[in-house]
């Protein structure tokens, strides 16, 4: 699939097909050709699992080139395009593969309530997508209205030890399993320290979601960051946590 498509097209013109596995992330903002970039992930599925291969430029040797799943180096947010390869390899396009009789996830609890809204109770995987941009559509503010980068920050993941002493402390802290380890919801942790809503000069964090951070105007790359990293700080002297940036600074 060529890289100048948009995301959300291409997973419409996927589940219109009845090619699933894609549904989950329904309405991510981006281009097809930056999706394996950030491993982009929403709702329990995340775009590793579905990438064959990415072809592309090699910006240093001069030639085309094919980038296995394997050698593509998948982790939480990040790929070999975000390391070793950033700004060295140009995608030109991504392979995927996908299945006519997909296994639907839809154990969040927010894609739940939503399809229970519905009335939903056999799911079709274009009834998981509708559902997943209802959800987006409430909480996200629409990058056509207001500019923002989506989720800014990483969920922080830490392991058992560190999440049971959060948890004396905090009771209603918000973790999810993660391999061997525990994710953390940013957005809960941003909240909890008191930016949901803030506002300082053009930049802010989103009234619904505290995760994103949002350009009332004008704002500069300089003032995003630096209301980054107060939140960033003010986080780790409330939790202990450090929060790292999912967007790329340039």
């Amino acid at each position: 699939m060529d890289q100048g498509v948009v995301w959300h097209e291409f997973v419409m013109h996927c589940i219109e097909r009845g090619w699933g596995g894609l549904e989950n992330l329904s309405l991510i903002p981006g281009t097809v050709g930056a999706s394996p970039i950030q491993n982009i992930g929403a709702y329990g599925v995340e775009v590793k699992d579905l990438i064959v291969e990415v072809e592309g430029v090699d910006l240093v040797q001069k030639n085309t080139r094919t980038i296995n799943s394997q050698e593509c180096e998948f982790a939480y947010r990040s790929s070999v395009f975000k390391t070793s390869l950033k700004n060295t390899f140009l995608i030109t396009a991504v392979v995927f593969r996908l299945d006519k009789q997909p296994k639907k996830h839809v154990e969040y609890g927010a894609i739940k309530d939503q399809l229970s809204k519905m009335k939903i109770d056999h799911p079709t995987i274009k009834d998981v997508s509708n559902a997943v941009i209802s959800i987006r559509q409430s909480k996200l503010p629409d990058p056509n209205s207001i500019g923002n980068a989506g989720s800014f920050f990483k969920n922080p993941v830490v392991p058992a030890k560190k999440l049971n002493e959060l948890k004396a402390i905090f009771p209603g802290i918000v973790s999810f399993p993660f391999e061997n380890d525990f994710k953390l919801a940013a957005g809960w942790l941003i909240e909890q320290a008191g930016w949901k809503g803030h506002r300082e000069g053009n930049v802010g964090c989103h009234e619904k979601q505290a995760l994103v951070l949002v350009n009332h105007g004008n704002a500069s790359g300089a003032e995003v960051l630096q209301l980054a990293q107060k939140i960033q700080q003010s986080v780790f002297t409330k939790f202990g946590v450090r929060l790292e940036m999912e967007v790329n600074v340039v």
